[in-house]
C-alpha cells in the first residue's frame, strides 16, 4: 500500500511539473542586472530580451531591473540570498567577474548559487585611453608606467571584475604596478573617466570601447584576448604587443536563476532563451552596437563556469 501511495504521489509531481512547464510563464519576467544603465550588460541585456514577448519566445516580456554596486556585489548578493525562486526573477551574469568574487571572499554567493541558463555573449577587455593621450601602443603605456611607478591612473568597473582581472595579468606580464582605480558606476563610469581625463588609461569591455571610439571619445590601444577581434580588427592583442596575456578576463555574459527553481521551468528556459539570443533582430542590434554574441547553452554553460572557476583559482592565488 505504501508504494502505491508513493507511485501515485510521484505520477502527480510529474504532472504537477507538467503543468508548470507547460502553463510558465504567466506573468511577465524581471532580469536583475548587476551594473548601471548604461554600461555593456544593461546595454546588451535590453537587447537580448527584447523579443521574449514573442510568441515563438517566452510570450511574456522581460523587465529589466538594476541592482548595481561593489563590482556586482550588491546585485549578485541580493539575487543568491533574496531573490524568489520561482522563473519570474532571472538575473545576468557575468564571468570572471562573480566566480573570481567569490574565490576571493567576502561575497555570500557562489557558482553553486545559481542555475545558467544560457549565454548571449563574449566581450574582451580593451586598454583604452583619451583621444588626446600620449600613448599610442602598449608599449607606450608600459614604458610610462616603468618611468613613473605607481603613477599611471586606470579605471575599471569594479574589483575582481573582467578588468580587474586584467590590469593584474597586463601588470605580471609587464613588471610593472598600475593604480587600477574601481568605479562606482561600473563600466559606464569607469569610460567617462577616461573620457573626461580623470584617469589616464582604463580597461574596458570591447563593446563600450567600441562605441566611445566610434563617437570619437577613446582611442583602443590593445584586446586582452587570443586573437584580434572582429569588431576591432586593426587592434593588435596584448600577446602581439609582447604582454603574456590570456583571455582569463574576457566577459562572458548570459542569464541564470536562483539555486531551487524548478526543473521545468529551467529546462523550459534552457530551451527557449538560447533561441531568443539568436533572433536575426537581436542579433543585429547588437552587431551595430559593437557587442560581440557567444550563444552557449546551459550545458555548455556549466562547463564554461568550471573551466573558469579552475583557472580563476590559480590566477588569484596568493592575491
Amino acid at each position: 500500500m505504501k508504494r502505491l501511495f508513493a507511485g501515485v504521489a510521484l505520477a502527480l509531481m510529474g504532472l504537477t511539473g507538467a503543468a508548470v512547464a507547460e502553463d510558465y510563464p504567466e506573468r511577465p519576467i524581471m532580469m536583475m542586472v548587476s551594473y548601471g544603465a548604461g554600461g555593456a550588460t544593461d546595454f546588451q541585456a535590453r537587447i537580448v530580451t527584447m523579443t521574449s514577448g514573442n510568441e515563438d519566445a517566452l510570450g511574456m516580456p522581460i523587465a529589466i531591473i538594476n541592482k548595481p554596486g561593489a563590482g556586482g556585489r550588491v546585485g549578485w548578493n541580493w539575487f543568491a540570498t533574496q531573490a524568489e525562486a520561482d522563473g519570474y526573477t532571472l538575473a545576468a551574469y557575468n564571468v570572471p567577474h562573480f566566480i573570481a568574487q567569490s574565490i576571493k571572499g567576502g561575497v555570500q554567493y557562489s557558482a553553486d548559487s545559481f542555475e545558467p541558463i544560457a549565454n548571449w555573449g563574449a566581450d574582451p577587455a580593451v586598454f583604452v585611453v583619451g583621444t588626446d593621450s600620449p600613448f599610442n601602443s602598449m608599449e607606450d603605456v608600459v614604458a610610462f608606467a616603468k618611468e613613473n611607478p605607481g603613477k599611471l591612473t586606470v579605471s575599471g568597473a569594479g574589483l575582481f571584475v573582467g578588468h580587474h582581472i586584467a590590469a593584474l595579468q597586463i601588470d605580471k606580464a609587464a613588471g610593472i604596478k598600475m593604480a587600477y582605480i574601481p568605479t562606482k558606476g561600473g563600466g559606464a563610469a569607469a569610460m567617462k573617466a577616461v573620457i573626461a581625463g580623470e584617469v589616464m588609461g582604463g580597461i574596458n569591455n570591447l563593446s563600450d570601447a567600441f562605441r566611445a571610439q566610434e563617437a570619437g571619445n577613446v582611442k583602443i590601444l590593445g584586446v586582452a584576448d587570443l586573437e584580434r577581434n572582429a569588431f576591432l580588427p586593426e587592434v593588435p592583442t596584448m600577446k602581439e604587443q609582447g604582454l603574456e596575456v590570456d583571455n582569463s578576463s574576457v566577459n562572458f555574459r548570459g542569464v541564470m536563476v536562483p539555486k531551487g527553481t524548478p526543473p521545468e521551468v529551467i529546462e523550459k528556459l534552457s530551451v527557449t532563451v538560447p533561441e531568443m539570443f539568436a533572433n536575426s533582430r537581436v542579433a543585429n542590434k547588437m552587431e551595430a552596437g559593437g557587442s560581440p554574441m557567444h550563444i552557449m547553452t546551459r550545458d555548455e554553460v556549466i562547463e564554461m563556469w568550471a573551466q573558469r572557476q579552475q583557472t580563476l583559482n590559480e590566477l588569484l592565488a596568493g592575491l
